[in-house]
């Protein structure tokens, strides 16, 4: 089964953490990605931009298009990636999840994907 692993984390935080603290969390995601590569695990990840470069938009009445730059709402915690992963069951979701190295500075949602 398929799991979407969206990793959240502070923005801000991370913006003013130190870079050595960052680029070992950073390094440690390499040998990560390879490892659920390696299982047959790994589907997809990526590191998304910041939330500055994000566009919403909303479809109103009519079909009518609004277009909003940056997150459709403020929240502490900001979309940073992704793992799409396969996984024999939620449990074993979980675990990849809690190993995904981001997380030790935010949280990861785990999330089935609609078959």
């Amino acid at each position: 089964m398929k799991y979407l692993c969206l990793i959240y984390n502070e923005e801000r935080r991370v913006e003013t953490m130190p870079q050595d603290e960052l680029d070992a969390v950073m390094r440690d995601c390499e040998p990560f990605v390879e490892t659920l590569r390696a299982k047959g695990k790994l589907i997809a990840a990526d590191r998304l931009q910041p939330i500055g470069m994000a566009t919403t938009i909303r479809i109103g009445n009519g079909g009518k298009v609004s277009i909003t730059d940056g997150p459709f709402a403020e929240t502490k915690e900001q979309l940073g990636g992704y793992y799409l992963i396969d996984a024999r069951d939620l449990d074993e979701a979980i675990s990849i999840a809690s190993r995904i190295p981001p997380a030790r500075f935010g949280c990861v949602e785990v999330r089935p994907i609609r078959a």
